[in-house]
């Protein structure tokens, strides 16, 4: 038998840190990586197995034997191996062979800590390093006042492989191409952010990504990892904000995975009521051992570090905050207190988002929460889980039934629409409108709409209208700014031919503008989670579906009033409250021609009257436009 050469990058202080479950940058460590000792460039290699009786490293470099290169266990009982293979260079494919204790499982495993895979169906792991000089130093420096909670946060979500293919030859488009026309692309629709869904390596096109086994490797179906490197800093290069899909709450149990690592439950919690996904066939990490922590938090940090994102968003967190999540009773176990909460799950959450926010103070991290569960986007030390912000998911489901409906029984709904109001301000909201809603026969955001053509794009820009003067942050998926028609297809490509038809051309206008709006009026950011951003003027008008409010913002000049038709019945001298005197301008109008609405009705430089109307003693009268929304600002 063949050994490494025994070479170790961990002191006592990491091998306590890592079992504390408090080492964050554990891929500094682990993993391989390479080097020179004694005079010899080689690889180091180092692997997490504690209950292994044998590990070795296999590769090309070696016919993928099992004996050439053993790797030597360390003595201090953190069941770490450990060992240096020269002539091991870049580039080199190698997975790992694990004989476990009771010599009956012998299994091969990708490295958890590659920073390369092959390209599936493949599975190996690839030695790498790369030493790409960022670009991004002018994004770097003043990032803070871009992610902040009072700039705008206007994020368009991405899935690599199906927002546009390469049609001559039929493939995706490589991290490269992507730098070119993605980035300009979303720097024209006037995004502030993208979102990409996980970019991680995993195996399975139609996971979507959400099945990871390659959680430190971009993954290698567009490109190498610098490719990856180069289109985030181009990104930043327009000033536009980068996030990544993150998902710490489930992993497959692909032979080469983590699952069963070492031939014991060592990522997964070994209770099938904690550690197996019903819905998803796939695998929970045990988050009340230390070195999970270690492993989760570090990824989490890496991806901030190595690939300079901007933020995390966090998948599926009421899976992991919830013990009886999608389980029957008799299926899951009370915690130690008898209630539902996974606190183990809710420590490693806190303590993730601490590091995060530790470490890199001018990110965001976001959790897709989808219960009541308190306090989600609230500080640790008040009691809550410390995430930067929450979705919204009550807002959308509510917004989207509401405008399925015909416009005829919305004075029936309407308080449907206004509800969320009433709790938008107990987190920091994300208002999303994401891949979840365009697949599985939900039909695409236009086709949920009622009436004919010219109706289901009217109603499409009065939702993406209120949604943007609605307080919170905003995202919205690839092809709904132009009115994609058909579902999500993950193996094809958006429908970029329809904006040749004014109906989608004039949808991608409309999302254009808004998005400009929201960047340009402070009222619509500088509070957009606080109660003294928004004010009513108007939501008891059911009878006509028509509401008004107040955006605030810091200075009262700021303020945008809003005032929304949500039907197709033109509403001629409407009258409207204002808080003071004054003359008014039109700064938006949803029905413009240039989005393919009637252009009919506009109001220019309106004076108020001294008449009472909705309590307040000053009033106009004005044109609202069919299933449109109209802002003015006092000159």
């Amino acid at each position: 038998m063949a050994y490494t050469k025994v070479h170790s990058l961990f002191t006592e202080f990491d091998i306590n840190l890592f079992q504390a479950g408090k080492h964050y940058r554990l891929y500094e460590k682990f993993g391989s990586h390479i080097t020179t000792l004694d005079g010899e460039k080689g690889t180091y290699f180092a692997v997490w197995a504690p209950t292994a009786k044998m590990v070795s490293v296999i590769g090309d470099f070696n016919f993928w034997l099992a004996g050439e290169h053993q790797l030597n266990v360390r003595w201090d009982g953190s069941g770490i191996w450990e060992g240096f293979i020269p002539g091991v260079a870049k580039g080199a494919i190698y997975k790992y062979k694990i004989q476990s204790n009771n010599n009956d499982v012998i299994t091969e495993k990708a490295d958890p800590f590659a920073r390369r895979c092959e390209h599936p169906p493949k599975t190996a792991s690839e030695v790498w390093e790369d030493d790409y000089e960022w670009q991004d130093k002018k994004w770097m420096k003043n990032r803070k006042k871009n992610n902040a909670l009072d700039a705008p946060f206007s994020v368009y979500e991405v899935h690599l492989g199906s927002w546009k293919k390469q049609v001559e030859e039929n493939r995706f488009l490589s991290y490269r191409e992507l730098a070119n026309e993605l980035v300009n692309y979303v720097n024209e629709m006037n995004f502030t952010h993208v979102e990409f869904m996980p970019i991680m390596e995993y195996p399975y096109d139609p996971s979507w990504g959400y099945q990871l086994t390659g959680y430190f490797a971009p993954t290698s179906r567009f490109g190498y990892p610098d490719e990856f490197k180069y289109l985030v800093d181009k990104f930043h290069e327009k000033g536009i904000g980068v996030l990544l899909d993150w998902v710490p709450s489930h992993f497959p149990s692909d032979d080469h995975g983590l699952g069963f690592f070492d031939g014991s439950h060592l990522y997964e919690h070994p209770d099938r009521r904690k550690g197996y996904h019903q819905d998803w066939k796939s695998l929970i990490f045990n988050y009340g051992r230390n070195e999970i922590k270690s492993f989760l938090i570090s990824n989490a940090l890496f991806w901030l570090d190595k690939y300079h994102a901007d933020g995390l968003r966090v998948d599926a967190v009421a899976s992991m905050l919830f013990l009886d999540y999608s389980r029957k009773e008799g299926q899951w176990e009370p915690n130690e207190f008898g209630g539902r909460e996974n606190l183990d799950a809710m420590r490693f959450i806190k303590e993730m988002n601490a590091a995060v926010y530790e470490n890199y103070p001018d990110t965001q991290t976001i959790a897709e929460e989808s219960t009541s569960f308190p306090q989600v986007s609230r500080p640790i030390y008040s009691g809550g889980l410390g995430f930067g912000m929450k979705w919204m998911m009550g807002w959308m489901h509510d917004a989207l039934e509401y405008f399925a409906k015909e416009p005829i029984y919305r004075k029936h709904h309407q308080n449907d629409l206004t509800f969320s109001l009433n709790y938008a301000f107990t987190e920091n909201f994300m208002l999303p409108l994401s891949h979840d809603e365009v697949v599985y026969g939900k039909k695409a955001i236009v086709d949920k709409m009622p009436g004919d053509e010219w109706q289901k794009f009217g109603n499409l820009r009065m939702l993406y209208s209120f949604m943007y003067t609605h307080p919170g942050a905003k995202l919205l998926f690839q092809g709904g700014e132009f009115g994609q028609t058909k579902e999500w297809n993950f193996q094809g490509s958006l429908d970029w031919h329809l904006l040749q038809y004014d109906v989608h051309k004039g949808a991608q206008n409309l999302v254009k503008d808004l998005n400009k709006l929201y960047k340009k009026e402070p009222a619509l950011h500088q509070k957009q989670f606080s109660p003294e951003g928004f004010e009513w003027i108007d939501h008891g008008d059911h009878e006509n579906s028509v509401l008004s409010y107040i955006r605030k913002g810091e200075k009262e000049t700021q303020n945008v009033i809003v005032i929304l038709n949500l039907t197709p019945v033109p509403r001629e001298n409407y009258r409207v409250g204002f808080p003071k005197p004054g003359t008014l301008q039109e700064i938006f109008n949803s029905d413009c021609k240039e989005y393919n609405g009637t252009g009919n009705y506009k109001n220019t430089n309106v004076i108020t009257e001294a008449k009472e109307w909705n309590g307040r003693i000053n009033s106009i009268e004005i044109d609202l436009p069919p299933l449109a929304m109209v802002a003015f600002k006092y000159k």
